[in-house]
C-alpha cells in the first residue's frame, strides 16, 4: 500500500490535496502556513484536515517501521518465508499486525514451552487431529525424561494446545468481535475503601454495555480503578464466548474432543480473556481519550480566543483572606508598576485601609481597569471595590485565575519576575490575563487551566500533541506583534520555535524595534525557510510598510502593489478602503490563485483586524456569598466556566460552580453540549437543586 492510498483510506481526504500537504509537509511547511498561503495546492483544506493528513503520514510511518521491525525478528530465527512475509506487508492494521507476529514473538519460559521442550509438541498434533484414538495410550509412548507418567503428559499436551488456541488469528478476531459487541463494564468498590471513594459512589456496584459507556462515565471509573478504589471487569458472558472457541476447535464427541474442550476452556481462562480484555479496555480508553482530548480542545481553543481589554493600565488582585490580597499596577505593555499588599477581610479586617489604598494606586498610576481574580476571597475583594469611590472611571472585571499559581511558581515566571515573589507573578498574570488571554495563556500548562474532562487520566502524549496544535493555531489566527510579543508567544508562530523566538527578543534588545518583516532576515539562524513559514503571522505596528501590519505574505506585496497601482493610489490609500477594493478586477492578476485573491481583498478591508470579540462584564447577583445562600427556583446570571460531554459548568459569583446538565440546556435532545454553549458565555439560568452536603448545584439554562 502507498502512503497517499492509506492517507485516503484514513481520512477519506481528496487524493489530490493529500498529495499535495504530503509533500508540503516533507517540505517543512507547517500546518497553519498550509491552510493559510496554500489554498491553491489543498483544495482549500483546513487546519483540522491537514493535521489528520499529518497524522495518518506519522501512522504509516510507524506501521512501516513495525513491519520491517517484525519481518528482521522472524528472519533471524530462521522461520520467514515469502508468504509470511507479503502477509505482513499487506497488513496496515496494528492489532492484526501483532496477530500475525504473536506465534514468533519471544516468549518468558510459558507452560507450553516446557512441554514442548519435554518432547510433547507431536502428542499435542495428535489430540489436536481428533482422529480418534485413546489419548492416554497416545500419551503412554511420551512418558519419559520430566514426563513421569500419563496425566502430566496430557497436561503438557494441552499446555501446547491452548497457546496454539491463543495463538490463532482468525479465532482472536472472532473473539474480539464478540468482546467488543458484547463486553459488559463491571466495577465495583475495593473492600475497606468506602471512605476514600465516596465521590464515586454511583460505580460501587455497576454494570453497563461497555460500548455504550459514555467517555466521561467510563474515564471516572478507570480513575477509581486506577486508584485501586475500585475493580473493574470488561468481559462478555462467559459460556457465550467458550462456544465460539469451541464451534472453532473441536470437532468430534471422543475422548481427544473432550481433552481439546478442556485445553480450549484453559486457553480463554488464561490466555485469551486476559489479553483481549485489556484490549478492548485499551481500545475504550483509546476512544475515551479522544473524545475527553476532543473536549479539551474545544474549551482551550475558546479561551484562547477569549475577548481581550487590550492596552490598559491594570491594578490586578490576588484575593486571600489572612494572607491578605496581593494587589499590582501594570502598565499598558504589561510591565510591573508597582505592588504591595492589602488586608481587607478577615482576620485583620483593615477594609477602610485597603480602600484608601486602592484609591491612592488608581489615582497615582492612572488606572482605567480593576482585575480581580474569582478564587478564594474573589467576591468578597470585587464587593470591597465596587464599594470604592476612585477619583476616576475604573472598569472592573472578575478574571478566572486557574493555572495563575502554576504560572507564578514556574521557570518562565522566574525569568520574567526574578526579584519577586510567586504572590507577585500570580497578580500579574491576573492582569495580563484581562489585557490579552492569549498572550498569557501561552506561559501555562493548558492542563492547569482548569478547562479539561478527566484530562490527567487520558493519554498524555495525545493531550500534549493535540492542546500544541490548538495553541498555535490560536496564536498564528491572532497574529503576533514582534516587538512587544514575548519568547513564550513568539514561539508559536509558525516555523519559528524556541530557540529562534529568543533570538528575536534578543535582537529587539539589541537593535530596537524592528521595522520591517524583510529585517527579520537579519535575526540569527532565522533562514529563508524559517521566513517563509511565519512572515505571514507576525505583525509590525507603526512599520515601514503598512501590509507588514496584516496577514497578506510578503509573497504577494508585489500582487497588492499592483492592485494600487490599477486604480492609480498607494497600498496605504487602499487598505481599509472597500469601494477601491471592490473595483479590483481578479482577471488582471493572474499570477494568483482563486483562493489568494479572495484573502488578501479580505484582509485589505480590514487590514490587521483581531478575530476575537470585544470583552464583556457580567454582574454577579450580590445576595449570594457562599452554597448557602443558594435556593431552588434562583435565577441567576453566570459565565460558563467548563464544557464537558454531560454538560457545562457555570460560574454563578460562589466558590463552587453550578452544572447544567445537557438535558438542562435546550428543548431539543444535546448530544454535544459544545454546539449549544461556549466557554465563557454569559448565561441566564434557573436553580434546579442544590445538594449542600457534597457541594453540588444543579441549573437550568433559560
Amino acid at each position: 500500500m502507498k502512503i497517499q492510498e492509506y492517507v485516503q483510506n484514513t481520512t477519506g481526504l481528496p487524493e489530490k490535496g493529500i498529495q499535495n500537504v504530503i509533500a508540503l509537509l516533507k517540505d517543512k511547511a507547517t500546518v497553519p502556513f498550509i491552510a493559510r498561503y496554500r489554498k491553491e495546492s489543498t483544495g482549500n483544506l483546513d487546519e483540522v484536515q491537514i493535521a489528520a493528513i499529518r497524522d495518518a503520514v506519522k501512522k504509516f510511518e510507524e506501521l512501516i517501521a513495525r513491519q520491517l521491525s517484525i519481518i528482521s525478528t522472524i528472519d533471524e530465527q530462521g522461520r520467514m518465508d515469502e508468504v509470511l512475509k507479503k502477509r505482513i506487508e499487506s497488513c496496515f492494521n496494528s492489532t492484526q499486525l501483532e496477530d500475525i507476529y504473536l506465534p514468533y514473538k519471544q516468549k518468558r519460559l510459558t507452560r507450553g514451552e516446557k512441554a514442548r521442550r519435554a518432547g510433547l509438541e507431536s502428542l499435542a498434533k495428535m489430540i489436536m487431529s481428533q482422529r480418534g484414538g485413546d489419548p492416554e495410550v497416545m500419551a503412554d509412548r511420551f512418558i519419559k525424561g520430566e514426563v513421569y507418567d500419563v496425566d502430566m503428559a496430557l497436561d503438557g499436551a494441552k499446555d501446547i494446545i491452548a497457546e496454539w488456541i491463543n495463538e490463532n488469528v482468525v479465532l482472536r478476531d472472532r473473539l474480539r468481535q464478540l468482546f467488543d459487541r458484547k463486553a459488559i463494564l463491571t466495577s465495583k468498590l475495593v473492600k475497606g475503601k468506602e471512605g476514600e471513594a465516596v465521590k464515586y459512589r454511583d460505580y460501587f456496584d455497576f454494570a453497563q454495555s461497555l460500548n455504550r459507556c459514555p467517555s466521561h462515565r467510563f474515564l471516572a471509573i478507570y480513575r477509581a480503578h486506577r486508584e485501586g478504589l475500585l475493580s473493574m471487569k470488561a468481559r462478555p458472558d462467559e459460556e457465550m464466548a467458550l462456544q465460539q472457541l469451541e464451534r472453532f476447535f473441536v470437532k468430534g464427541r471422543d475422548a481427544c474432543a473432550n481433552l481439546l474442550q478442556e485445553a480450549c476452556k484453559d486457553a480463554y481462562k488464561r490466555l485469551l480473556r486476559p489479553s483481549l480484555e485489556n484490549e478492548v479496555l485499551s481500545n475504550i480508553k483509546a476512544k475515551a481519550d479522544k473524545e475527553a482530548i476532543i473536549v479539551f480542545s474545544k474549551n482551550l481553543l475558546q479561551l484562547l480566543l477569549a475577548a481581550p481589554l487590550g492596552a490598559k493600565r491594570i491594578l490586578a488582585i490576588d484575593p486571600g483572606f489572612r494572607s491578605g490580597c496581593k494587589v499590582v499596577c501594570i502598565d499598558e505593555t504589561g510591565d510591573l508598576l508597582t505592588n504591595t499588599t492589602i488586608f481587607p477581610h478577615p482576620p485583620q479586617k483593615e477594609s477602610s485601609k485597603a480602600k484608601a489604598k486602592l484609591g491612592q494606586l488608581v489615582e497615582s498610576y492612572k488606572i482605567d481597569v480593576i482585575a480581580i481574580g474569582d478564587g478564594t476571597a474573589g467576591r468578597e475583594t470585587e464587593s470591597l471595590v465596587k464599594h470604592t469611590h476612585f477619583s476616576r472611571d475604573v472598569q472592573v472585571f472578575s478574571v478566572r485565575e486557574d493555572g495563575a499559581s502554576i504560572y507564578s511558581a514556574s521557570s518562565i515566571a522566574r525569568k520574567e519576575f526574578p526579584d519577586y515573589d510567586v504572590t507577585v507573578r500570580g497578580a500579574v498574570s491576573i492582569g495580563r490575563r484581562l489585557m490579552d488571554p492569549l498572550a498569557e495563556l501561552v506561559k501555562i500548562d493548558p492542563k492547569s487551566i482548569g478547562v479539561g474532562q478527566y484530562q490527567h487520566e487520558v493519554n498524555q502524549t495525545e493531550l500534549n500533541n493535540e492542546l500544541d496544535d490548538v495553541i498555535v493555531s490560536c496564536v498564528n489566527t491572532v497574529g503576533v506583534d514582534v516587538n512587544t510579543a514575548s519568547p513564550y508567544l513568539l514561539g508559536y508562530v509558525s516555523g519559528l520555535g524556541t530557540s529562534l523566538a529568543e533570538n528575536i527578543v534578543e535582537y529587539r534588545k539589541e537593535h530596537g524595534k524592528i521595522k520591517s518583516r524583510n529585517e527579520l532576515k537579519k535575526v540569527k539562524r532565522l533562514g529563508d525557510k524559517a521566513y517563509e513559514q511565519a512572515a505571514g503571522f507576525i505583525r509590525i505596528r507603526g512599520g515601514e510598510n503598512p501590509l507588514d501590519n496584516s496577514s497578506v505574505h510578503p509573497e504577494s506585496y508585489a500582487v497588492v502593489k499592483r492592485m494600487a497601482t490599477q486604480l492609480n493610489v498607494s497600498i496605504a490609500d487602499l487598505m481599509g478602503n472597500s469601494d477601491l477594493l471592490n473595483k479590483i478586477d481578479a482577471d488582471q492578476l493572474m499570477e494568483i490563485d482563486a483562493y489568494t485573491f479572495k484573502d488578501i481583498i479580505s484582509e485589505l478591508k480590514k487590514p490587521g483586524h483581531d478575530p476575537r470579540e470585544q470583552v464583556k462584564v457580567l454582574e454577579f447577583d450580590y445576595r449570594l456569598k457562599t452554597i448557602d445562600d443558594i435556593k431552588t427556583g434562583m435565577l441567576l446570571k453566570g459565565i460558563v466556566t467548563n464544557v464537558t460531554n454531560f454538560g457545562a459548568f457555570v460560574n454563578i459569583g460562589i466558590k463552587e460552580n453550578g452544572l447544567i446538565h445537557k438535558s438542562q440546556l435546550a428543548d431539543v435532545y444535546v448530544e454535544d453540549p459544545s454546539q449549544f454553549i461556549s466557554l465563557d458565555e454569559h448565561v441566564e439560568v434557573i436553580v434546579l437543586e442544590v445538594d449542600i452536603n457534597r457541594k453540588r448545584i444543579g441549573l437550568k439554562r433559560m
